[in-house]
């Protein structure tokens, strides 16, 4: 990883060009997405969780992340971004401390929702803001490049509208955000809504019905960066699942006929 990542991973943010940010949730994934082309690499907070036998929202500790995301970034030369939640606490101090800390972790940047955790209600929108302002203003003071995203989560969790989320990322870019995110807005549609409302470069996930559209449809919303939660965990969990029932229901092993080769597997990870 080169000393300063920042500005590969900023550069990358191009409106109507997304480029994809592959989450993986431990090393070998993580080296296996950067050696199929994944040009960045995120944390999952969700999928960070499940490795740890945890559910999603507010199960990791900040020293946890922090170290998971460490071990990332050692792993890989492409720029890895961290899936940091809340930022780990409600405070705009806390915010502000976090990106410090995830600065000295060598990643390029993290995400922070406005989401009380461990609940999935919102901050007030002031609060919220205020907390985007603290962790931008402290990615601002770092030695070097750090971008920072601002989430509205509250569409996508069921507590507020699309035009508050808007609203939301409206004053977030306004503290200083470097990238904001609405995931799963009501339409696939509406991501021509949200990106036409910023000047800032917009995340979207691909994920559950939006996962049907493809790259060029993202562009063509004006996106500039698609990643994608905890789906790609999640697959797997599904053939985990999928193969455990028929193990386990029918005393069948048909679902391992599609295992991926060892060696195919050795192969990329030591690309």
């Amino acid at each position: 990883m080169p000393h300063d990542p920042g500005p590969a991973f900023r550069a990358l943010h191009i409106p109507g060009e997304p480029f994809i940010l592959a989450n993986a949730w431990d090393i070998g994934s993580a080296k296996m997405l950067a050696a199929l082309g994944a040009p960045a690499i995120a944390t999952s907070s969700a999928a960070h969780a499940f490795t740890l036998g945890r559910p999603d929202m507010g199960q990791v500790s900040r020293d946890e992340a922090l170290a998971h995301a460490q071990s990332l970034v050692s792993a890989v030369t492409v720029p890895v971004s961290g899936d940091f939640e809340n930022g780990f606490g409600d405070t705009p101090e806390i915010c502000a401390e976090t990106v410090k800390l995830a600065c000295e972790a060598g990643l390029a940047g993290i995400s922070i929702e406005d989401t009380a955790l461990p609940d999935d209600t919102p901050y007030d929108a002031a609060l919220a803001t205020d907390r985007i302002r603290a962790a931008c203003a402290a990615a601002r003071s770092l030695p070097r490049d750090f971008v920072v995203v601002a989430r509205a989560d509250g569409v996508m969790n069921g507590h507020y509208t699309l035009a508050e989320a808007i609203r939301r990322i409206q004053a977030y870019e306004a503290a200083g955000a470097d990238c904001v995110y609405i995931p799963l807005p009501p339409e696939f549609d509406d991501l021509k809504t949200i990106c036409a409302a910023t000047a800032l470069p917009v995340n979207a996930l691909a994920a559950g019905d939006f996962a049907s559209h493809d790259k060029a449809a993202f562009a063509k919303s004006g996106v500039a960066r698609i990643s994608l939660g905890s789906a790609l965990a999640r697959v797997t969990h599904r053939a985990i699942f999928d193969a455990a029932t028929q193990m386990f229901g029918d005393d069948r092993f048909d679902k391992l006929t599609n295992a991926m080769p060892g060696d195919k597997i050795d192969a990329l990870l030591t690309k």
